[in-house]
């Protein structure tokens, strides 16, 4: 008898866990279909991005050049003085003046480690299983506006974890939370999507990106201009000498 309830015990818990990662599966599911479907999403080899971040009452115009895989390199314009971020599949390097970095000095072997997550224009849910990707439904939470947001925590293969809240209506990403490093520290980072515009390639993306950073302080991107599958020269990612 003891062995009986035992087993029944375990499969309870069995097929409460499968219906708990079937669900997820499901929601993943939705989200590509949302954003065009897998063959849309692999079709996208280049994104160009023309945005303003507004911090501090002070805006700056920036840019961003992602070649999935290969690329990543943020502009930034601030009171004239050019902030560059860049990540490749090899290394990153950054250029920031207000940090006393007025040429290119490589970045931290973990910033760089987090950043190449960037890389990957389909993101960490697309083909999750494929890339060694743990995906959890952990429960359900309010976004801002939006009710029941479905919370989804991923786990890299270099256990990377960060939650991911989609939209129970549209299944586009509304918010995003990660720890990444920054001067020694780990800090965490929240991420919140709005606004969403399909680009003329079909993709959509966000218009709006408010990201929540420490000790109370916040800054906007406002998306102003898209390009998928633009030409990109891939000197751009080279570090200067």
């Amino acid at each position: 008898m003891k062995i009986l309830k035992t087993l029944l015990l375990a499969t309870t818990v069995l097929s409460a866990i499968a219906v708990k990662a079937q669900t997820a599966n499901e929601i993943v599911d939705k989200y590509v279909a949302a954003l065009g479907g897998k063959d849309k999403i692999a079709g996208i080899k280049t994104i160009y991005t023309e945005s303003s971040v507004q911090i501090m009452g002070n805006e700056a115009p920036s840019t961003t050049t992602l070649v999935n895989g290969k690329g990543f390199k943020n502009e930034m314009d601030f009171n004239g003085s050019k902030i560059v971020q860049c990540y490749t599949k090899d290394g990153g390097w950054t250029i920031n003046p207000f940090q006393g970095q007025t040429t290119a000095e490589p970045l931290p072997a973990e910033m760089v480690k987090r950043g190449k997550a960037q890389l990957d224009i389909g993101g960490p849910l697309f083909n999750y299983a494929a890339k060694g990707n743990k995906v959890e439904l952990v429960g359900k939470e309010d976004v801002n506006n939006v009710k029941n947001a479905y919370k989804l925590k991923v786990t890299t293969p270099d256990s990377l974890v960060m939650m991911m809240y989609i939209d129970p209506t549209t299944y586009y990403l509304i918010k995003n939370v990660s720890t990444i490093s920054a001067q020694g520290q780990e800090i965490e980072v929240g991420s919140i999507f709005s606004d969403y515009k399909k680009t003329d390639y079909g993709y959509p993306v966000p218009y709006s990106t408010e990201l929540a950073l420490p000790q109370g302080m916040s800054l906007t991107i406002v998306t102003k201009k898209v390009e998928i599958n633009k030409e990109v020269d891939p000197k751009i990612f080279e570090m200067p000498k």
